[in-house]
């Protein structure tokens, strides 16, 4: 029997149900209700696109705040992807990278690496003061990524094509 994600299916070797994931915008003053968050809609958007059911929230800059949602998100909520945006820059309040090194069981650097390369002809450079980080929770793959929509989708590239394999793997015993 075929599952059905949306627009695309992800893989049916992998889905018994709908591919989970979860999208954290990390901004004090979005939190605050301060602004309009563009980066969280539009990485939630590219995962719908890609299939995956998808569960947003916003939550300060706070290395504590961050780090226990990730752990409720991983080991009590089920979710397959978590992919954060913001907090990644170099200000003393961007701790998304530490929040997310104090949960992740094992990194995986590929893809915050890659993203930062892919990034360069963008941004002239200036991707690469992204401190981003990406590693594995349990079963879960969480990713971070700028805070700029733009950066959004150029990072989205890196990971969109790797969702499949990397559920199938994350999956196995």
């Amino acid at each position: 029997m075929r599952a059905s994600f949306g627009a695309r299916p992800i893989d049916d070797r992998t889905a018994r149900l709908p591919l989970r994931a979860a999208v954290l915008t990390i901004s004090s003053s979005l939190a605050r209700g301060e602004g309009e968050d563009k980066s969280g809609p539009e990485l939630a958007e590219r995962c719908e696109k890609a299939g995956l059911d998808v569960q947003a929230q916003t939550l300060p800059d706070d290395r504590e705040a961050i780090a226990a949602a990730l752990r409720s998100l991983a080991d009590d909520d089920g979710v397959r992807f978590i992919f954060t945006t913001g907090g990644t820059g170099l200000t003393p309040d961007d701790v998304t990278p530490e929040a997310t090194r104090d949960v992740i069981d094992r990194e995986a650097p590929g893809y915050a690496e890659t993203m930062r390369a892919v990034s360069i002809p963008y941004t002239k450079m200036l991707g690469i003061l992204s401190r981003g980080v990406s590693g594995i929770r349990g079963r879960t793959l969480i990713v971070n990524f700028p805070g700029n929509p733009k950066a959004i989708g150029e990072g989205w590239q890196v990971v969109e094509p790797t969702l499949s394999h990397a559920a199938q793997t994350l999956e196995r015993e």
